[in-house]
Formats: structure tokens, C-alpha cells, sequence
């Protein structure tokens, strides 16, 4: 593509310099749409069979249609028939451009405002993001008020206009008030409530893929931003376009995965992509970093050590070998045990089975995983019937069939991961734990952050008043051809010209005190909410993680250790224990240890002023079978505080 002048400052080369090694394909959204327009025509034929297959999805397999059509006074069915009936009337000739179809489409699966049930375009859309090359973010000067706007990233593009850098305020968007402007987009967006919405509003105002998102109606936009001298001034900046299609992440392998248990934010996955590949590398120096995926570092805060977990995403292509991963990390000699945040914002979702197989890792209670219902109709109870073996959906036919009689609109509720995968590994990490969340927490993250609170595991920090509130397993349009095994007899037909579907078709219910509340539209709300500063944005997060740490130390530490032995044909065990409590909660240190063996009760130790020193016990004749020894740390109020399992 030619070189361009970008707005009021920089090149194309200038821009792609910037970006060292990886020298995308950019061009201007102007240009790129009129290429586009040839390449994306769409005859009637076509029209009519994307709109079909539409209403098949929604009505008979989307699980959250009776609830959208309830809180947000939609009916995207009705919709559909309509589009339908129009495009039959017209001629070929009276076709309007396929822009105009694809707008109208996405408009439609846009009003349930769900992120796991959507429309996507076809090439040369399906690999294109639109985006203006800075970032804007929120904070606020004060708890609750003194709401601004600010400028955050920015790509390097010359110094044609060097005021406009990373910390001026942005005050207007074309001439809208920013505030306004943000609102207007996130109407656009699918957020669940009116946080996620905003949020969304936000975090898609300088980008925008094109698969997901119709392209921007403005070519440029004009930006009046008051910069760090005071003075007012104002920055235009053309739309640009990015090839993106190198970026296929772990969550497009879940297209073809055999078992059907992903939750992504597909949308946000593409966004968070593009922001590492244009407003990357930061300057953290992290103690482990798992590509796209987490980074670890520590945090110090009054003298005090933390580890701090800033995790991205669950599109983890194999999640057993990711909570592996994670827990070599938490449990390394460098990584710090006096207390542990993680920080999920923004974090679109991925593998629901790395989600909640990593809650484990925190807690001494054995974890319930959350529970899925399919919507009951005849393409569920086929589904449910005629899908194949290895996605395990016998057990849901059952309840769908008996709706017949009991007229159920959901069916019974079934966790997607096994009780005994939730919990083979038990705790690893004894410190306090606390997880920070916003309106973009979505999908696996929304029933991570569910799985955190139901299970008790420690408080959440919210930096907006709720998640993104999306409680479902998605599912591609090929996995509904799939299930009826692709063949004439099959209701789905292939979409024409690389159109796309996603739909949610099995919805998350909680369990534990929130038992059977649905996640969607609800989410998780936090237990302490945070606003975000200017010093958050420009200085690695520094007040948020002050505000976690300040709640960390409120909270007990301890210590538990199992070290098995074998000796003169004995076998037994070496056991400690530790206590650091808060002044104002002395009942929680140690009280005693319960020793089990296989499962069984054997020995009980009591502890002095909270600890059991290098307690060492012969439990008997060296085994000729693995034998788990089983430790539970007991606080005074004899509730269970710490336990740890090993294996001889």
C-alpha cells in the first residue's frame, strides 16, 4: 500500500517504524472501503440464506433469548422475519449495497446485547480492525467524582504536533463533549448493563474490528484536548485500517475443539490483540510472562512483598498444562506468599475449563463449579441427542424432553468441568488472595470471578461497579452444522461468502449463597470499588495496588508444609505450620492439625500460639501403592484455614 500523510502528524513509515520488526498493512478506512465495496457484494441468494439461518440460531438455540427480549424490550426474531420479508420483495436489481445488509444485520443481534451471540462478516472485513494510533482511558480526580479523560498511548508518528503525548486531557470528539461521545458508541456496543456498555463505549472508541463492528461514518476524527501546559488545541487523525488476519488466537482453535467449553469476548480478544501490537512493549520487568496470556511480577508496598498476576486472557490452547504452568509460578521460591492480587481486568474470557480449575489453587474449600443450562426446544433436545459422544450432552436430554409436560424454559443444570477436575490439585498458595475486576471482566472471566465469590475465596476489587456480565458457552455456527452431523437432513445450512455466527447456547447459574442466579446481565458485583487515577494510568497502577495491598494486610498468612520421608522401610512425614494474623482477628491463627491418610483420619497435632514447628511422624510399613497424606490447618473457631495434599 502507498504511503499517506496520517492526519495533522506522521507517515505511514512513521508509524511502522515505531512498531520495529512487525511492520503491519495499513492503509486509510476511506480507501480500504472502496476496495472493499467490489470485493463484498452479496446477491439476494445470499441475503436471504444468512437472515434464515439467523432466525434458526436465535429462536430455537440462543439460551438467552427470553431474558434479552424481557430486560431490554427487544425482538430480534421479529426483526428478522421482517428483513426477511423485505429482501423477498425486492428485485436484485433493488439490492442496496451489502454494507447496508451487514449494518442492518448487525444491528439486530446487537439489540440483545450479548458479546456471545453475534454476527460477523465476511472477507474483506473478517480480518480488518479500524483504529486511530493512541489509546483513552478514564480516571478521576476524586473517589466518586471528578470524572476525566486522557490521552494514555500513543504510537510515536514525528513531532509535527508534539503537545499532543501520553497525559493531555481529551475534552471534545467532533465537537461532543467526550463523555457524550463514549456514550454514544457503547449504545453501539453489546454490553450487558450500563457499565459494560460504557466501558465498551470506551475501549472501542480508537478501535473497531471490522468483523464485529461496522466501519466508522466519519474518515477522520477531530480531537480538542487540553495539553500538560493548559492550553487548548486540536489533533485530526484519519481513520486507519489494520490487516489483522495473522492474529488467529487459541480461542479460533475452540472452533474445532471436540468438547464445546469455551466463553469469549471475541470482540475484545481482536482489541487487546491490536493494543499489544501497537502500544506494546511496556517497561515492566516481569518475574514470568506467559505470551498473551498473564505476567507476574512483584509489588512492594510499606516494606511488604506481594505478587501481583495481571491475567489477559484464558484462550489457553491446552488449560491443564496452563494451571500447571500457573502453579509452578505462585508456588516458586521468588514468588511472593504474603499475599497475592489478581488483576482480571479486561479480560475477555477463553477456556472456561483453565478458569475454574485455577480456583483451586487459593482455597482450602472444595470448589463447586458453576452450573449450565441449555434453552429447552427441539434443536436443543436433537442437539443434545445427535451430537457427538465426546461433547457429552446425553445428560441435559433428559430434562429437555420433560419440558414437554413441565412447559421449563431452561433445562436442568449441569457444570461443564467434573467436580473431581476442580479439585484434583487442592491449594497451593496460602497467603490472602484478592481479584480485581471491571466491566470488561467477560465470559470465563465473568464465571471465574462467579467461581471466586461463590466459593469464597477472598474480595473482590472492582474498578467499576460490575463485570461485563456474560454468562454463557458459545458456540460457532459450524458447531450447530456439527452437532447434526453436517448432513442434508440438517436444519444449518453453510453460510455463503464467509459470513459467521456465534451464539450462546448454554447459559451459566451460580451456586453457593447466589445459588441459581443467572450470570447474564447481572455479573459479579465487587465487594469494594476503586476509581481510577491519573497515577493508576501513567504510573503502573499505583494507587490500585496500594488500595489492594491495604486490604491484603488486613487479611491472615500462613504456612503449611508436607514433606514426605522413607527410611528403613517406614514411610511418614515432616509437618509445619504458620500463622500471621491481624491484630484485630487473633482467632484466626492455627488451633491444630488434622492428619489424614488416604482419605482416612489419623492424627491430630495441636498447635502453640499458631504454629507447629518440623513435626515429624512415622505413619507406618513403606506402601506398595500411592498413599496421599492430607493436612488440614484448623483456626480457633475450628474452621478450616489451610490444607495441602502429597503424594508418596
Amino acid at each position: 500500500m502507498a504511503e499517506f500523510e496520517v492526519g495533522a502528524r506522521g507517515t505511514l513509515q512513521q508509524i511502522a517504524a515505531s512498531l520495529g520488526a512487525h511492520k503491519p498493512k495499513i492503509a486509510r478506512l476511506e480507501d480500504f472501503l472502496n476496495s472493499a465495496g467490489q470485493r463484498g457484494k452479496l446477491s439476494k441468494k445470499d441475503r436471504l440464506r444468512i437472515v434464515d439461518a439467523a432466525l434458526l440460531v436465535l429462536e430455537m438455540s440462543y439460551v438467552h433469548l427470553p431474558l434479552k427480549r424481557a430486560m431490554h424490550a427487544v425482538d430480534p426474531i421479529q426483526q428478522l422475519k421482517l428483513l426477511r420479508f423485505r429482501l423477498s420483495e425486492m428485485k436484485e436489481s433493488e439490492m442496496s449495497p451489502a454494507m447496508e445488509f451487514h449494518r442492518r444485520m448487525l444491528s439486530i443481534f446487537g439489540s440483545a446485547r450479548d458479546l456471545h451471540t453475534m454476527y460477523l462478516l465476511p472477507k474483506p472485513y473478517r480480518d480488518h480492525v479500524a483504529y486511530l494510533p493512541f489509546l483513552i482511558e478514564q480516571y478521576f480526580e476524586r473517589r466518586g467524582g471528578g470524572e476525566k479523560f486522557m490521552v494514555s498511548r500513543a504510537v510515536a508518528m514525528g513531532d509535527d504536533e508534539p503537545d499532543f503525548e501520553p497525559g493531555v486531557e481529551v475534552l471534545y470528539w467532533n465537537g461532543v463533549p467526550i463523555r457524550r461521545a463514549i456514550e454514544i458508541n457503547g449504545d453501539a456496543q453489546a454490553g450487558s448493563n450500563p457499565e459494560a456498555r460504557f466501558a465498551r463505549g470506551l475501549d472501542n472508541l480508537t478501535i473497531r474490528p471490522l468483523d464485529s463492528s461496522p466501519p466508522p461514518d466519519e474518515m477522520w476524527v477531530d480531537i480538542t484536548y487540553k495539553t500538560r501546559a493548559g492550553r487548548i488545541a486540536n489533533h485530526r487523525q484519519d481513520w486507519l485500517v489494520y490487516r489483522a488476519g495473522e492474529l488467529e488466537s487459541a480461542s479460533l482453535v475452540s472452533k474445532n475443539s471436540s468438547k464445546k467449553r469455551a466463553a469469549i469476548d471475541l470482540k475484545k480478544t481482536r482489541i487487546n490483540e491490536v493494543k499489544r501490537t501497537f502500544f506494546g512493549p511496556t517497561e515492566i520487568r516481569p518475574l514470568k510472562s506467559i505470551e498473551n496470556t498473564l505476567y507476574a511480577e512483584t509489588r512492594t508496598v510499606k516494606g511488604r512483598d506481594y505478587g501481583y498476576i495481571r491475567l489477559f486472557s484464558f484462550d489457553v490452547s491446552d488449560p491443564d498444562a496452563f494451571v500447571a504452568e500457573f502453579t509452578d509460578l505462585i508456588t516458586s521460591d521468588e514468588f511472593p506468599q504474603q499475599g497475592l492480587i489478581l488483576d482480571v481486568r479486561g479480560n475477555g474470557g477463553g477456556r472456561i475449563r483453565a478458569g475454574e480449575r485455577l480456583l483451586q489453587l487459593f482455597t482450602p474449600n472444595r470448589i463447586r463449579p458453576e452450573l449450565f443450562e441449555f434453552i429447552n426446544t427441539p434443536v436443543s433436545l436433537e442437539i443434545c441427542r445427535a451430537a457427538p459422544k465426546s461433547w457429552n450432552l446425553e445428560r441435559w436430554a433428559e430434562s429437555i424432553a420433560e419440558s414437554v409436560t413441565t412447559g421449563a424454559t431452561y433445562s436442568s443444570g449441569f457444570p461443564l468441568n467434573s467436580d473431581e477436575s476442580c479439585n484434583d490439585t487442592g491449594q497451593v498458595y496460602y497467603g490472602p488472595v484478592l481479584l480485581i475486576t471491571d466491566a470488561l471482566s467477560y465470559s470465563t472471566t465473568d464465571i471465574f470471578a462467579a467461581g471466586f465469590q461463590d466459593n469464597e475465596i477472598g474480595e473482590v476489587l472492582g474498578t467499576s461497579d460490575n463485570t461485563g456480565a456474560g454468562g454463557a458457552n458459545l458456540w460457532w455456527y459450524e458447531d450447530l452444522m456439527r452437532a447434526f452431523g453436517g448432513g442434508a437432513a440438517s436444519p444449518f445450512k453453510p453460510l455463503p461468502k464467509g459470513a459467521d455466527m456465534l451464539v450462546a447456547v448454554r447459559r451459566s447459574i451460580r451456586v453457593g449463597k447466589r445459588a441459581g442466579r443467572p450470570l447474564e446481565e447481572l455479573g459479579i458485583a465487587p465487594d469494594r470499588r476503586h476509581y481510577m487515577t491519573r497515577r493508576d494510568i501513567l504510573q503502573h497502577n499505583e494507587d490500585l495496588i496500594a488500595r489492594a495491598a491495604a486490604i491484603l494486610a488486613t487479611k491472615p498468612v500462613f504456612g503449611l508444609s508436607v514433606k514426605p520421608f522413607t527410611a528403613r522401610g517406614q514411610f511418614g512425614a515432616i509437618v509445619s505450620a504458620t500463622s500471621r494474623v491481624h491484630s484485630k482477628d487473633p482467632g484466626a491463627k492455627i488451633s491444630r492439625l488434622d492428619i489424614y491418610i488416604d482419605g482416612r483420619p489419623w492424627k491430630s497435632i495441636d498447635a502453640v500460639d499458631g504454629e507447629v514447628r518440623a513435626e515429624r511422624f512415622v505413619i507406618g510399613k513403606r506402601p506398595e501403592n500411592r498413599t496421599q497424606i492430607e493436612v488440614e490447618a484448623h483456626d480457633c473457631n475450628n474452621k478450616v484455614v489451610a490444607r495441602r495434599r502429597t503424594a508418596i
